[in-house]
């Protein structure tokens, strides 16, 4: 949590109880702080002074009667707030003496997670308090204005009545998380006041997408100059194929903008002049999607493929085979065989998923076509895990000059280890990439000697669960139990085994 905060590098050794902190001259001294933090709350509430703000500090007073509260039992609220926003949150020494009507609450972290977790506290300490927000509106709201590096960081705030504040939660309080994830903004409402913070843009989307929500109660809604604007994409949905895609009191649409942290609406039903307004081609209904360019593209995937399903063609008919040479966002089309599609889909979708997290590109399968959404690394990523999923049908791949990519660990399994590590039909290899979002397999190298690969653009590190730290710690746990099992001593998986023939054919990946 310190690391996150503070952006630099520790490491903590325990035999000579030495913390390690490496960064920037900035990380350093905020992450040095933190730790101080961090341990003086063991004997006490912490003393926090000026010179604590490296511009990472926000004090908030919390009413006395609301301090257990938003601290939770055994401080679990607070740990919530801080995974959430990526924060660190202690209750601080503030004036002296017994009876104290308020205690000081010190959230560090940048501009926009204190933020997250300051309006998320005063949120709750609304509750517990109705009207404290009123005594201290005008400090919240000015908090921080300009201090981010657009110049433009600010609050705006909205007035809600009863049932309009229900409306705009949403159940369980999904409405607002994805008018939060689509705009960009940060999106909180304290008592019945809406609190939108951000840089002006943000800001500016978060208000108009409440907007449309809310005209969506009057009748249908229109987005006027939908083709000029930058952070929307509209597909023509066949009519008899939106209740598909819609799905029961909007459960499927809803599941999708949850995914991936977008708007979704039909733009339908409101005639003008033309009389064609929100309808698409051949009687089809436009659906608008709102987020950024990249949640967009995976939830339009989404929909395409769902289309499809009930309507073969209507997206793939004609299409071809294509691969970009754009180096920023883009998509490439593969087009598979039937026995192909099937395999790289896996079970329940698993091996599309596990592809689609190790590569860091979006994989979606439209009918028989992949489309492959990234930039160009994760793209090219993401064709080579395709392929070798496939080759692997036909037998042992091999792959060369593992070292020089900067997506691979290899290790060397001890021959007796092999099938433990693989389990049966691949199965702890399966457990292992789904524990840690990468792919791997056996491999020959150009000597025709087998090794495990482990792939993902995600590294990881020594104490993280994902990543390819995380599944190579993952291995050598399962190799240290077969050994200890065998009666053996320890084996280093990172040196090479000593020469020998090829191994049996390699687990399906």
């Amino acid at each position: 949590k310190i690391s996150r905060v503070s952006e630099a590098e520790i490491e903590l050794f325990e035999r000579d109880l030495i913390l390690e902190i490496r960064g920037s001259k900035l990380q350093r001294r905020r992450a040095k702080k933190y730790a101080e933090g961090v341990m003086a709350q063991r004997t006490g509430p912490v003393s926090i002074t000026e010179d604590y703000n490296d511009d990472d500090l926000t004090m908030l007073m919390v009413p006395q009667e609301a301090v257990g509260f938003v601290t939770g039992r055994a401080g679990n609220f607070l740990r919530t707030i801080e995974e959430e926003w990526g924060t660190l949150m202690f209750f601080c020494e503030v004036g002296s003496g017994r009876g104290k009507d308020f205690e000081k609450l010190a959230i560090f972290g940048n501009i926009r997670g204190r933020r997250g977790a300051e309006l998320k506290v005063l949120s709750a300490v609304e509750t517990k308090v109705p009207g404290y927000l009123d005594k201290i509106k005008d400090e919240v709201v000015g908090r921080d204005k300009g201090k981010d590096q657009t110049g433009t960081w600010g609050t705006d705030i909205m007035k809600f009545q009863d049932d309009e504040l229900s409306y705009a939660l949403g159940k369980q309080g999904g409405t607002r998380k994805k008018l939060e994830r689509s705009s960009g903004a940060v999106v909180q409402y304290v008592g019945h006041v809406a609190f939108f913070s951000g840089p002006k843009e943000v800001r500016r989307k978060a208000k108009e997408y409440i907007k449309w929500l809310f005209d969506q109660l009057e009748g249908p809604v229109y987005v006027e100059g939908w083709q000029d604007r930058r952070d929307c994409t509209v597909v023509d949905i066949p009519s008899d194929c939106i209740g598909y895609i819609t799905g029961a009191r909007r459960a499927t649409l809803g599941a999708m903008e949850e995914e991936w942290g977008v708007l979704m609406f039909f733009m339908n039903k409101s005639v003008g002049a033309d009389g064609e307004k929100g309808k698409g081609r051949g009687g089809s209904e436009k659906l608008i999607i709102f987020g950024s360019e990249r949640a967009r593209r995976g939830a339009e995937l989404k929909v395409m493929s769902g289309v499809e399903a009930k309507a073969p063609g209507y997206f793939t008919r004609g299409v071809r085979e294509k691969t970009s040479s754009e180096r920023g966002f883009d998509t490439d089309r593969m087009l598979f065989k039937d026995d192909e599609l099937s395999y790289s889909l896996g079970k329940q979708g698993s091996t599309r998923k596990k592809l689609e997290g190790a590569s860091g590109a979006i994989l979606e399968y439209v009918g028989h076509v992949a489309f492959i959404a990234g930039d160009l690394k994760q793209r090219r990523r993401c064709r080579e895990f395709l392929g070798w999923l496939l080759s692997q049908r036909r037998g042992s791949v091999t792959i060369t000059n593992v070292e020089s990519r900067d997506d691979a660990t290899e290790m060397h399994i001890p021959d007796n280890c092999k099938g433990w590590v693989t389990g049966n039909r691949g199965s702890e290899l399966r457990r292992m990439e789904a524990e840690t979002g990468t792919y791997m397999f056996m491999a020959l190298d150009d000597r025709g000697d087998e090794r495990l690969i482990i792939f993902s653009h995600e590294q990881g590190s020594k104490s993280s669960e994902r990543g390819r730290m995380a599944a190579e710690r993952l291995v050598n746990e399962l190799i240290q139990e077969k050994l200890r099992e065998d009666g053996r001593g320890r084996s280093d998986s990172r040196s090479p085994p000593p020469r020998r023939g090829r191994g049996g054919p390699p687990p399906r990946a």
